[in-house]
């Protein structure tokens, strides 16, 4: 993994990049999952993958102090609901009503809603916290009860009581609106043009010299560094277009002419330049999950 400081870019040793490549290869399989239920806990496919992303971390520094390796799926699972309570809790009452509801589990079916899997990403937000990881473990994921519980840290019943809850009240309320970003639009369409156009000098004129770049799960630079991102799509045909996604713009990126986008690219613009990118070409489930609408070009 590679850290950034000041201008400079500091190399993770090889023998613990190593190890954090293999463990990465290792939980490949369970990521996607890990981030459809962390995306849909928080109503964002982005806080979800930052979940995800802590989630990882402190599970690979669990590992280094551990002789034995634990049944990896549910512990996973476990570490990452851990987190995203403690996320959930930091964001305020609207994310933090976590009481177990139990008394009433009459007319709980054992079989996943098809209509909880269909709800949009936002609509989760409007469950109590207990009724939403219920839901989204059993009828999104296709967890069995008892995993579902495990993974709580709470029981059957308990889940049968959020399950019965969360699944009536999914569908009769309507999420709130969120507002939409308004200052960054020019600087991104500036920016899109140049990139589309390979004007490589241009796109990096753009930049600011204390701008920061995370490339999500693979590196992070700063300052001056952060131009030697742009030599890979030097290599590479693939186009930006403005998307609005969860209340704020971005960049959905196009490879190779493709009719579909594969992966976003999120920008931070201040008095015309970027100070900071985070680029999700190494996570490509992330857009598997979202909402985003394609925004037509200014006239």
């Amino acid at each position: 993994m590679t850290e950034a400081a000041g201008s400079q870019v500091t190399e993770t040793p090889p023998n613990l990049a190593g190890a954090r490549e293999q463990f990465l290869g290792i939980v490949g399989g369970v990521r996607p999952e890990l981030h459809r239920y962390c995306a849909r806990l928080t109503g964002s496919v982005i806080e979800g993958e930052d979940i995800v992303q802590e989630t990882l971390a402190k599970a690979f520094y669990a590992l280094s102090l551990s002789a034995d390796v634990p049944p990896l799926r549910p512990w996973l699972f476990r570490i990452a609901h851990n987190t995203a309570m403690d996320f959930l809790k930091s964001h305020g009452k609207k994310y933090t009503d976590v009481t177990a509801e139990i008394e009433d589990v009459a007319g709980f079916d054992d079989k996943p809603d098809p209509a909880v899997v269909r709800a949009a990403l936002a609509r989760f937000l409007t469950l109590p916290v207990t009724q939403r990881s219920a839901t989204i473990l059993k009828d999104v994921l296709g967890h069995s009860l008892e995993e579902t519980a495990e993974t709580m840290g709470t029981t059957v019943m308990a889940v049968k009581a959020a399950l019965v809850r969360g699944r009536g009240k999914l569908l009769m309320t309507e999420p709130e609106e969120t507002p939409v970003a308004k200052t960054t639009r020019a600087a991104l369409d500036r920016y899109a043009s140049l990139f589309n156009a390979r004007d490589w000098d241009g796109v990096r004129a753009l930049i600011s010299e204390d701008s920061r770049l995370d490339v999500v799960s693979k590196s992070q630079r700063r300052g001056k560094q952060v131009g030697l991102y742009f030599e890979r799509y030097e290599k590479e045909n693939v186009a930006l277009r403005v998307v609005r996604l969860e209340g704020q713009l971005a960049f959905a990126a196009y490879p190779d002419g493709a009719k579909e986008p594969a992966y976003f690219v999120l920008m931070d613009v201040e008095d015309g330049r970027v100070t900071s990118i985070r680029d999700f070409r190494y996570v490509p489930y992330v857009i598997a999950e979202a909402d985003f609408e394609v925004c037509d070009v200014p006239t």
